[in-house]
Formats: C-alpha cells, sequence, structure tokens
C-alpha cells in the first residue's frame, strides 16, 4: 500500500493499487472497500461509507478506507505542516482547517494537511521519569505513526495546529500528539543540538463554548519548550456560545465572517514570519531554555 497526499484535503489509503479516489473520498470503480469511523472505530464494508455512524453517530466524511502498511514521511519537503487536531476530521476544526488550506494554496505555498484521528500515535511512556538519557530523538517507540510527524516537524519552517476546545482545553488526540513531542524538546537538557528551535507556529482554535485563549496558550507553551516562534498575531479563536445548541455549530462556523477572516489572518500572519526565514537567521544565536 502507498499513502497518497493530496493537498487539497485530505489523505487517501488504499489496500487495492487499482482503486482510484475521488477528492469526495468515494470510490470510482463498484470495488467493496473496508471503511473505518476514524473517532470511534467502526468497520463498515461497501462500495462508499455509510450515511453516518451508528456508534459514535459522526456524519460519513468521519469514515475513511482502512490502511494496513505503516505510514511514511512525504518524499518531497514542503514548508508548512497543518495539523487538525480533532477527534473529528470533518467537524468544525475542519472547517478552520480548509479555510487554512485556502490561503496556503492561495500563496503557492508547499504544506501538507494531516487529520490526527487518522493516524495511530500511542501516549508517551515517559521514558524521562526513569532515565534523562532515556527520552532522546528518534523516539524509543516506534510503533506507531508518530515518528513520521518527528520527521516532518524537523524538516518543515512552521506549523499550524488547528484545535477544537474540549473541557476548557484542547482535544485529547492533540495532547497525545504533544507529548510526544518530549523526545524532541529533551534534546535540550540532554545538551544535544536541537532540532526546532526558531521555526514558526500558528495556533487555530474554536468551540462550542469558553476556553478559546485558555486552549491557545496550553498549545503554545509546548511549542515555545521547543523553540518555536509564534507568529505576529498568531493566535485566532472564535467560540459560538454556551445560549446556543451544539447542532447550530457547524452553521455558525460555515457561514461567520469574523472566523474566517481571523483564520485567514493567522495562516497569512504565519507565511509571512516564515518567509523572513527567521530560523536561519538566529536559530546559531538562540539560547535554550527549556522546562
Amino acid at each position: 500500500m502507498d499513502i497518497k497526499i493530496e493537498t487539497n484535503i485530505h489523505i487517501f489509503h488504499s489496500s487495492d493499487k487499482n482503486m482510484v479516489l475521488q477528492s469526495n473520498d468515494q470510490p470510482i470503480s463498484g470495488l467493496k472497500i473496508t471503511w473505518k469511523c476514524t473517532v470511534c472505530g467502526f468497520m463498515f464494508t461497501g462500495d462508499k461509507p455509510p450515511k453516518g455512524c451508528p456508534h459514535c453517530h459522526s456524519p460519513s466524511g468521519e469514515f475513511i478506507p482502512i490502511h494496513e502498511k505503516p505510514v511514511t514521511c512525504p518524499v518531497e519537503d514542503f514548508d508548512v505542516l497543518l495539523i487538525n487536531g480533532s477527534s473529528h476530521r470533518a467537524g468544525n476544526t475542519g472547517v478552520m482547517s480548509d479555510i487554512a488550506e485556502e490561503v496556503l494554496r492561495e500563496r503557492n505555498i508547499s504544506y501538507r494537511r494531516f487529520n490526527l484521528n487518522e493516524y495511530s500515535i500511542d501516549h508517551c511512556w515517559c521514558c524521562y521519569a526513569v532515565r534523562a538519557q532515556s527520552c532522546d530523538y528518534p523516539c524509543r517507540n516506534k510503533d506507531d505513526d508518530m515518528h513520521v510527524f518527528h520527521e516532518m516537524l524537523t524538516k518543515t519552517k512552521a506549523v499550524i495546529i488547528a484545535s477544537p476546545i474540549n473541557w476548557n482545553s484542547m482535544s485529547a488526540r492533540l495532547k497525545t500528539f504533544l507529548d510526544r513531542t518530549t523526545c524532541m524538546q529533551n534534546l535540550y537538557h540532554l545538551k544535544k543540538p536541537g532540532l526546532t528551535h526558531g521555526k514558526v507556529v500558528g495556533i487555530l482554535v474554536c468551540g462550542h463554548e469558553d476556553g478559546g485563549i485558555t486552549t491557545a496558550m496550553n498549545i503554545f507553551l509546548n511549542f515555545q519548550q521547543l523553540g518555536y516562534i509564534l507568529a505576529p498575531f498568531g493566535i485566532g479563536y472564535r467560540t459560538h456560545g454556551a445560549e446556543y445548541s451544539s447542532n447550530e455549530d457547524r452553521e455558525f462556523f460555515n457561514t461567520d465572517e469574523l472566523f474566517r477572516a481571523h483564520t485567514r489572518g493567522v495562516v497569512n500572519n504565519v507565511i509571512e514570519m516564515m518567509n523572513l526565514n527567521v530560523e536561519k537567521e538566529i536559530r546559531d544565536r538562540i539560547t535554550p531554555v527549556s522546562e
């Protein structure tokens, strides 16, 4: 199986080399495919995904064809890593990620988007708690997909993180992802050359209720400890409001002009900061100060 990365929206996986996928994830042929709900893991076999998941009630957009072979790092280099940290790749955070992609395409920036719920990322083993030298790069856990993200973080110039608000903070999936960057952060404690300082980060947050700035700052703290530089006005967040039903959130985020403007602004600012080539200019002059 090969992993095919589309710069428009999603990553498609197929165990059948002869199957061609359209941009809406629908197979052209009438082949029977096993589809996986990326939210809860429910499996379905058919020509196309079901209209909705019977287990978690997610819409059909959350289904992807299953893949069996390991994910590999893209061969071609690219500048911006766009991460959708939501448990719902086609939800409100997905809308925010779509808008981010629009700007990246308009500015002719090379990028890749990854929806975390399509990948296997284990919890951090916290090796540093046993012995500092045990927490090193590359990560000791090579049995999941995180090593590919580690490699992409080292190669790219900037990262844009999109997250929902879950209980006044980021999603559990994104927290696990960020926990797994500890092996990169610990390089500074081991007095080894760092791999990420001087790179640029932008943060996008959306949710039903309060917690936008708390979520954004919790995300930023992790990247700050990796030496990333927050783009000017590099945090954008928008909430709908507790007085509304969550059933109305999708329409709100699809039509709210401020949501769209703030998202586009953050992505633009990341691009402008990245184009200053600050990583190259200051990397050798930075003194790591990391907890």
